[in-house]
């Protein structure tokens, strides 16, 4: 077992943690998680040997092989099934020795040479290497490319598989799904699961956090925790905790009650449209785990945008690529306020390309595609990290966007992006690429798009801000396409999918649990057995879905007219408040001020008149919303 016993370890003069006890024992899968900064790298080096404790004693089994992702690129003419293959070091040795054997014409020591290359499968190694490779997303004709020919994102897969390839005691990943698509983060997901060794993951992603892993270590407030069960029994834990903090505690109430409302709010709409059930599982299972993020420092919400045209863009018959080589054909879409797509596909297949030319960073190469002329784009994607000025500061960044705006309202909004303090007016050069992936979705909230796209999102955040996300998100009133491997992000906002594959977008009649049954068959794509039962349950479903979809594209200019109207009587409550204000002011009424007195009552009982003709007008709007919905059986 790897054993800590008062361990404390300090970067410079920073004490990450101190008094750290705690075992791990072999074969356990633990999820290494806490805030950016608090030690979890740092924690992998001293197992590594790398670093050694400032106190106390740190022991592991000896002789124990430890397997992880070298962070550095891999470059050279090496082939990529070479590069894996190394990763297999005894299985590389045992060659050289049988070379070396051959070569001086030992007889018995290539007869024990043999012997042992055969225990360790050595004649079955570069098959499985082969396999580890096709599940990470290579295809066979790359198997023999030059590992420098790879861009950086696909190099690092292959040092996720030279890490798999060994055959390991222990296996420390960093974030390994991060330069993953959503079909090969499933593959890796049972590949861990199956793996016999002990494992220790650092990752963002609660759900594949949720799948692989029986504990939890927690690194807060300069002490490690290890909690027993997945990520989500965690969570529960540690909101029980946090609960006998009677500060916490309040923060956690307001927070669970912000959740209760929209869950409420959506469960009525859900119930009436029979819309898709398993987003408000999600959404539920949010409700459940806010406590645990009671004290996360980051607090937004997505502005209400000017605009909501219908329809906001629509593609016809539309052809992307680059110069001759077409990536996707016949593209159909039109989206909507209100409309919430997530694309699913390997990578490569052409999600960022889509994404791409909706932002207006691709025109089609046949077909027609209209955007409205009140459409308001927020686009995100990785390569808007490298284009921030690396010399401004995140206040300078949205003054430049809204040079009028009160430099105090900028701080405000800043801090629920967490910049603080002096953190508000540092230039950017130094800043990680989590804080540089929140300014830019600062940037982007701040502008009030209608039509959110957004590409892999969540790769630099933590678990703190993709939460945070996830709720802002929800209340967004615009429309949204998402690419993301973070299947939470997705459950919990998205409420139809596109499969991008084989040159065609196409609707996807299920959910991501659908979709883990369609990446998890054979090559040629042949279905899964499932029983009778199950493909009537599956069929099902999908009807379902489809009808709740025709049903919510029916209902929408309804909904539209109930929030509208919902919108007004609003803005008349607060201006009938604000005269009632002004009416309780004593000054009102004396001699003087008699005509200011006439006026506001003569306002009070216009917007009293234009509140009863609106909410009638609401209340029919919501009867005929009603009526349009299949009766409850």
């Amino acid at each position: 077992m790897l054993r800590f016993d008062h361990v404390a370890l300090r970067r410079g003069p920073d004490l990450l943690f101190e008094h750290a006890t705690f075992a791990i024992h072999t074969g356990w899968k633990v999820g290494l998680t806490g805030a950016n900064g608090t030690g979890k790298s740092s924690l992998f080096a001293l197992i590594r040997g790398e670093l050694h404790a400032d106190a106390g004693t740190f022991t592991l089994p000896e002789g124990w092989v430890i397997a992880h992702v070298a962070q550095e690129m891999p470059a050279g003419e090496c082939h990529a099934l070479d590069h894996v293959l190394d990763g297999d070091e005894e299985f590389r040795a045992l060659q050289r020795e049988l070379e070396a054997a051959e070569e001086a014409g030992d007889g018995a020591c290539l007869a024990e040479l043999h012997e042992r290359f055969a225990a360790i499968d050595g004649w079955g190694a570069a098959a499985r290497a082969g396999r580890l490779l096709a599940g990470l997303g290579f295809a066979p004709e790359e198997l023999e490319r030059p590992v420098a020919s790879f861009s950086g994102g696909w190099r690092m897969r292959l040092n996720l598989a030279r890490a798999l390839m060994c055959r390991s005691d222990l296996l420390l990943l960093d974030e390994p799904t991060n330069h993953l698509d959503i079909d090969s983060l499933l593959w890796l997901e049972e590949w861990l699961r199956r793996y016999p060794g002990t494992l220790l993951l650092i990752s963002h992603d609660r759900e594949f956090l949720d799948r692989v892993i029986d504990r939890v270590l927690h690194i807060e407030h300069r002490s490690i925790r290890l909690y027993t069960g997945t990520y989500s029994d965690f969570e529960r834990q540690r909101a029980e905790r946090l609960a006998s903090r009677q500060a916490a505690w309040e923060r956690q109430q307001r927070e669970v009650e912000q959740i209760r409302r929209f869950v409420d709010r959506f469960r009525a709409k859900a119930t009436k449209a029979r819309q898709a059930q398993s987003r408000l599982k999600a959404l539920e299972r949010m409700e459940r785990i806010a406590p645990a993020h009671a004290d996360s420092p980051f607090h937004f919400a997505f502005r209400t945008p000017e605009r909501l045209p219908d329809p906001l863009l629509q593609m016809e018959e539309v052809t992307l690529g680059y110069g001759e080589r077409p990536v996707i054909e016949g593209v159909r879409l039109s989206l909507a306020p209100g409309d919430r797509l997530g694309l699913l596909g390997a990578n490569g297949a052409g999600k960022s390309t889509l994404v791409r030319a909706l932002a207006g960073e691709l025109e089609p190469g046949t077909g027609r595609l209209f955007r409205h002329r009140d459409l308001r784009i927020g686009y995100f994607a990785q390569h808007q990290l490298e284009q921030l000025d690396a010399e401004a500061s995140p206040l300078r960044h949205l003054l430049r966007i809204d040079p009028g705006a009160r430099e105090q309202a900028l701080r405000d909004f800043l801090g629920g992006f967490g910049f603080r303090g002096e953190r508000v007016e540092a230039p950017v050069a130094p800043f990680s690429g989590g804080e540089k992936a929140r300014l830019v979705l600062a940037l982007l909230v701040w502008q009030r798009p209608n039509l959110l796209l957004l590409d892999e999102p969540t790769n630099h955040l933590d678990l703190e801000m993709r939460l945070s996300l996830s709720l802002a998100l929800q209340s967004f009133e615009g429309a949204m396409v998402i690419v993301a491997h973070d299947r939470h992000l997705l459950r919990t906002v998205c409420d139809r999918f596109l499969v991008v594959r084989g040159g065609k977008v196409t609707p996807f009649d299920g959910d991501l649990d659908d979709y883990r049954v369609t990446v998890s068959r054979s090559d040629d794509q042949v279905p899964a057995p499932v029983t009778e039962k199950g493909n009537a349950e599956s069929a099902s479903r999908r009807e379902q879905r489809r009808r709740a979809a025709e049903q919510r594209r029916r209902q929408q200019p309804l909904r539209r007219r109930v929030d509208e109207l919902e919108a007004e009587l609003d803005r008349l409550g607060e201006m009938l408040e604000r005269i009632g204000r002004e009416l309780s002011e004593e000054e009102l009424y004396r001699e003087e001020a008699k005509e200011r007195l006439r006026k506001l009552l003569r306002e009070q009982g216009e917007l009293r008149q234009r509140k009863e003709e609106l909410e009638t007008a609401w209340l029919e709007a919501v009867e005929a919303l009603e009526a349009s919905s299949p009766q409850e059986r």
